[in-house]
């Protein structure tokens, strides 16, 4: 019997270079300063609804190098290319598999006295702003992160090395990615490290970046829900 696509990884073109990485690490900076320049003639008198935009602009600018490196140099196919298929069987799936690692990687936050991320309170101070942050937390984000990390990161690594290790170095910048936002607290960063290894470990059994996204998109809905939840408590 032939594997299915969730049984047997995929055989996939990783036709991108570690100089491509290299090409793409240089342009987070202009990035984020072409996103302040982009931004700032924007007057939003709301702070959280001010600073997401420019998050999000950062990220259009960064999938922009991505885009380039992909599309333009290559040209070839820039979704495709990063593993955004929904060629694999299952896709509720991956969607149920985010609320339990959810609430397990919570939990074992309780246990490790783990912080949350204090930023989040601060951005919502109204309707607008929690709206703003929902829709960055639990959708832009996570599409963002996924394309970079377990769409052009992982398979090039994973070329060169064995797919576990790949996973697990992918999970490290994706894990200091969010050390900001919680104070580089080493517990907080480590249970984004974890859940960055089971979005990996996805991604790599699938051959989908769209797989690991439904995984990473429900993983931060629960976590938002939690939040909301105890707000209003």
């Amino acid at each position: 019997m032939t594997p299915t696509a969730d049984e047997k990884t995929p055989r996939e073109e990783v036709f991108w270079t570690y100089e491509d990485l290299a090409l793409f690490i240089g342009a987070v900076l202009p990035a984020l300063a072409g996103a302040l320049l982009i931004v700032r003639p924007f007057h939003v008198s709301n702070r959280g609804v001010q600073t997401l935009l420019y998050q999000c602009t950062a990220y259009a600018l960064m999938l922009g190098a991505l885009y380039l490196l992909i599309a333009w140099r290559y040209r070839k196919p820039l979704w495709r290319s990063l593993g955004w298929t929904f060629d694999f069987r299952r896709p509720w799936l991956y969607v149920l598999i985010g609320p339990p690692l959810a609430i397990g990687l919570t939990l074992l936050a309780s246990v490790l006295h783990a912080t949350g991320n204090p930023a989040i309170p601060d951005l919502i101070t109204d309707r607008a702003s929690l709206i703003a942050v929902l829709i960055f937390g639990a959708l832009a984000g996570p599409l963002f992160e996924e394309l970079v990390f377990r769409g052009f990161l992982q398979p090039l690594l994973a070329r060169s090395m064995a797919a576990w290790i790949a996973i697990l170095l992918t999970a490290v910048p994706f894990a200091l990615l969010h050390g900001p936002g919680f104070g580089w607290a080493w517990q907080s960063v480590m249970i984004v490290g974890i859940a960055g290894v089971v979005m990996g470990y996805v991604r790599n059994r699938t051959g989908s970046t769209a797989a690991s996204a439904l995984v990473h998109v429900a993983y931060n809905s629960t976590l938002f829900v939690g939040f909301i939840l105890q707000r209003s408590t």
